[in-house]
């Protein structure tokens, strides 16, 4: 039997589409007076209602037509978490432009050269905000995006499902960001999850503690909430993760979705009763055990988890009524058809380690890499897109999340998962946060190092008697290096390349 997961057949978009017609047009049909969104903070929240909004992003459709952008012109956002972010995203695209969100936190040195790539027609930034140094392109402010609510509405521009719709930046945890091209198509990428993973229904309210321009927060916190009617809540920028249980609270938030560090710094501080709160859905990196068993007993909900990545929708879960066994990340959605693959690209045995791959017909897929032909091809196969993430899958096709293929170590010729060592070491004693990589101490010659964080450096001694009572030789780290705070970017993903980059001492 081999480990080769067919549930499709994939939705199938009309001929003439929108995506963010499709976000928007029916949810506000239905529900014009209902709360589509609202911006949180401990002393109150911005409150949009469905027919606010889609009357704000088609004026802000016609407004960047007055300003000259035209379809499928870039548009650079330099936007933090406000109601502007997406009134110009879902404005842009109503237009057939090609809007381009980015982290609010990256510098001009940073910005600079992706803003490059890209070629942007138009600049939309925040004040703060560090702009590129592209003297040419003209700049507004979200000042005058508001100022757009106020005009006549757009039409939707509808057209080829597979044209381009938007670009976002992967996190360059690896490298160099890439640029991924996502097509209006992309969004029915996400009708799978809602069932299987968000269980994300028109009563819910559901709130994302993310960043607006990471994927995770800008599907699973505001356009799949939109889809199907439910209410988006998101914290606005400078609310901390020690004030989101109280947010959680005060606003009836029945699903909560955060990266694993995130349920991690909230769960240092006792949690307040959550009574409305159903179940947390987790994304970004891998989900330790810990955690996960930490926040049930703190809330009484569980944290289904999720695996996807920039270039496609979310499409591995757990979810409500489909829990997978201990360890395992979920199961592939219905509608997806995934398999691991070996290195001739052919389905491997089940329980075998492979790299996970997906149907390359599947709606959530990337168009492809901007400019960067050689590398949207590395990563097809005529039948797949490969995802570069190590995985096993079970006879119940349930998939255990194994690490990225440049994660996995190779100890004295041993294939080891940072995973299996971190959720051995997760409870040693003093260790506050950790994770695990591979360093190499002389040319050639490369160990397992542990990186933890603590009130104080702890005793090596103590780290490796702990390690020998939980893992076989092979598996165990051989140095342990105390630091401040683990490297990670700022939608809390580890950043291992940064680890790797310390070296041993």
């Amino acid at each position: 039997m081999v480990s080769l997961v067919d549930l499709g057949p994939p939705p199938v978009p009309p001929l003439a589409f929108n995506l963010a017609a499709h976000v928007l047009a029916a949810s506000a049909e239905r529900l014009p007076g209902k709360m589509a969104l609202q911006i949180l903070r401990p002393t109150g929240a911005e409150r949009w209602s469905y027919a606010r909004l889609l009357s704000a992003v088609l004026g802000c459709a016609t407004g960047l037509q007055e300003l000259g952008v035209r379809r499928g012109d870039r548009i650079l956002m330099r936007l933090g978490n406000q109601v502007e972010f997406p009134l110009l995203f879902l404005g842009a695209i109503a237009a057939g432009m090609v809007p381009v969100p980015t982290s609010a936190q990256l510098t001009e040195a940073e910005i600079t050269p992706m803003a490059t790539r890209i070629g942007p027609r138009l600049i939309v930034a925040a004040p703060g905000v560090a702009l590129p140094t592209l003297p040419d392109v003209p700049v507004i402010t979200d000042a005058d995006i508001r100022t757009m609510e106020r005009l006549p509405p757009a039409a939707f521009d509808l057209g080829d499902p597979d044209r381009l719709a938007y670009i976002v930046f992967t996190s360059g945890t690896s490298g160099r960001p890439m640029a991924v091209q996502h097509a209006h198509r992309a969004i029915l990428g996400r009708l799978m999850m809602h069932e299987d993973w968000e269980g994300l229904t028109e009563a819910d309210r559901l709130l994302h503690a993310g960043a607006f321009n990471w994927t995770y927060t800008l599907g699973t916190g505001l356009m799949d909430p939109w889809t199907v009617g439910a209410t988006a809540l998101i914290p606005a920028e400078g609310v901390e993760a020690t004030q989101l249980p109280l947010l959680l609270k005060r606003f009836d938030a029945t699903i909560f979705a955060a990266a694993p560090g995130v349920y991690r710094r909230m769960l240092r501080s006792p949690m307040a009763p959550l009574p409305r709160l159903r179940h947390g859905l987790s994304a970004g990196e891998k989900l330790a055990e810990e955690t996960r068993q930490a926040w049930s007993n703190a809330t009484g909900t569980p944290i289904y988890e999720a695996l996807g990545m920039s270039e496609v929708s979310t499409f591995i879960s757990a979810g409500p009524g489909r829990l997978p066994p201990l360890g395992a990340t979920g199961f592939a959605q219905r509608g997806r058809r995934i398999a691991a693959l070996g290195p001739d690209h052919q389905p491997v045995a089940c329980g075998m380690p492979g790299e996970l791959a997906i149907d390359r017909r599947d709606p959530g897929l990337m168009i492809g890499y901007l400019d960067a032909a050689e590398a949207t091809a590395a990563r097809l196969t005529d039948d797949w897109f490969l995802t570069g993430d190590s995985v096993s899958i079970d006879a119940m096709g349930a998939v255990t999340y194994l690490g990225r293929n440049d994660d996995q170590m190779n100890p004295g010729g041993y294939r080891v998962s940072p995973f299996e060592v971190e959720a051995a070491m997760a409870d040693a004693h003093g260790v506050t946060d950790l994770a695990v990589t591979e360093v190499e101490v002389s040319p050639g010659t490369f160990v397992i190092a542990l990186f933890y964080t603590a009130a104080a450096p702890l005793d090596d001694a103590a780290l490796q008697a702990h390690a020998e009572a939980k893992l076989a030789r092979y598996k165990q780290p051989r140095l342990y290096r105390h630091l401040d705070a683990l490297p990670r970017g700022a939608n809390a993903k580890l950043n291992r390349r940064a680890l790797r980059q310390m070296g041993p001492t």
